[in-house]
């Protein structure tokens, strides 16, 4: 059990571990195996909600339903998520086919519509076969229930190769409070707001508004410093529903346990978002990026993240090269300026670089370094004092065999 000043780790917590909530899943046809392609997280009532939505132009369907669900009050009262098909580019039927699948979804649970939310991951392109999953959001009723935490975790995968969840405890005002998550996501990831969808879960009492700003300020140091091929989907979403159970005093920044409720929040956005880069398709590794001696926070970010999606540096974890020069070029091109003359790199406590310049290390001790699941790389700019970090995995033969067969 993993314990901070601030929270704690549930064991075997789920996102209906919050009060309010259930979830469930179940195979309506979507995948050619029997593996679960259809879930949906639902509230006792109507919870705040707030999301966070990929900025690639071509939106899925789905995400622009959520939105305006969302719009209408602030509240979200079922989730509801297919996998294996992502109703992406298919036109105004694809659209008329989202708007079907709020409604079915809220006639079954009976719910109004515009407290439904809709998402879809898999293939781009093909229109969903609306019988499987019209005759699959009937059944879902009979499959949610308190423990359906997993279920739906199963029904939102597809190249993942686990399931992604955790959940954390805090006290607020007194009261005890949940705050818990699960995504998806392997490949295509390189969020902006892949193929990466998360959802959380918490009993607090907290405003749509406050929410918002959370989950916002939370993705960017989170699901927005992750990639696996530099691929934005485009049906990347992060959605957060509150049933406010806890009953809590309303949470906002004032409150004297904000900042042990934002702890909580943001670890599990970060739990999850390096679970997807450690998940990464054919990934055998993850790998850590942190940039410190930065001027902005801009510059920070987006050098660690230039860094960690760099092929020429994926590759080279993956063969356990320590080859800085891969890493120094990426810092180079990140698009901000640097002092070449100052920067200091290391491959965990193994120092390659030094004020620019090159120092003799054991490659035979990198080479072991570079071998382990974890590889962390540290680039000190010596510029100012922002800092940031940045997630990935390594480059493998596997993640080219996996997406040149995606379809078939």
């Amino acid at each position: 059990m993993t314990v901070s000043n601030s929270f704690t780790v549930v064991p075997d917590g789920t996102i209906t571990t919050p009060r309010g909530f259930r979830a469930g899943g179940l195979h309506c046809g979507l995948k050619k195996t029997e593996r679960y392609d259809l879930g949906i997280i639902v509230c006792d009532e109507p919870a705040e909600a707030a999301g966070v939505y990929t900025l690639n132009a071509f939106q899925a369907a789905p995400l622009r339903v959520t939105q305006q669900s969302i719009a209408v009050d602030g509240k979200l009262q079922a989730m509801l998520v297919n996998s294996g098909n992502a109703n992406a580019c298919t036109g105004k039927q694809g659209e008329e086919d989202a708007y079907a699948m709020r409604a079915a979804a809220a006639k079954a649970f009976g719910v109004a519509e515009h407290h439904v939310g809709v998402t879809s991951t898999g293939v781009i392109g093909e229109l969903l076969p609306m019988p499987k999953v019209l005759n699959g959001i009937d059944g879902l009723p009979a499959q949610v229930k308190l423990d359906g935490g997993e279920d739906f975790c199963q029904a939102i995968l597809t190249t993942d190769l686990v399931q992604k969840m955790t959940c954390v405890r805090v006290t607020v005002g007194g009261k005890t409070v949940h705050i818990a998550g699960a995504a998806k996501g392997s490949g295509m990831i390189h969020p902006n707001m892949a193929t990466m969808l998360g959802f959380m879960t918490t009993d607090a009492n907290i405003g749509s508004a406050q929410l918002q700003k959370l989950l916002s300020s939370v993705t960017d140091t989170t699901f927005n410093m992750i990639t696996v091929d530099g691929d934005t989907s485009t049906n990347d979403m992060v959605v957060v529903m509150a049933s406010g159970q806890a009953e809590n005093d309303n949470l906002t920044p004032d409150h004297p346990d904000w900042a042990a409720f934002e702890a909580g929040f943001r670890y599990v956005g970060e739990y999850l978002a390096k679970a997807i880069a450690r998940d990464g398709e054919g990934a055998t590794k993850l790998i850590e990026v942190n940039v410190a001696g930065a001027e902005s926070q801009e510059a920070a970010r987006a050098i660690a993240k230039t860094v960690i999606g760099s092929s020429l540096v994926k590759s080279a974890c993956f063969g356990a090269d320590a080859n800085w020069g891969r890493i120094i070029a990426a810092v180079g091109r990140a698009g901000y300026p640097v002092n070449t003359e100052t920067v200091d790199i290391r491959l965990g406590d193994i120092t390659v670089l030094e004020q620019s310049r090159p120092v003799k290390f054991d490659e035979d001790l990198a080479e072991a370094y570079l071998k382990t699941e974890l590889v962390q790389i540290h680039v000190n700019l010596h510029m100012g004092t922002e800092t940031a970090t940045a997630w990935g995995c390594d480059l493998t033969y596997d993640y080219v065999r996996i997406n040149a067969a995606y379809r078939t």
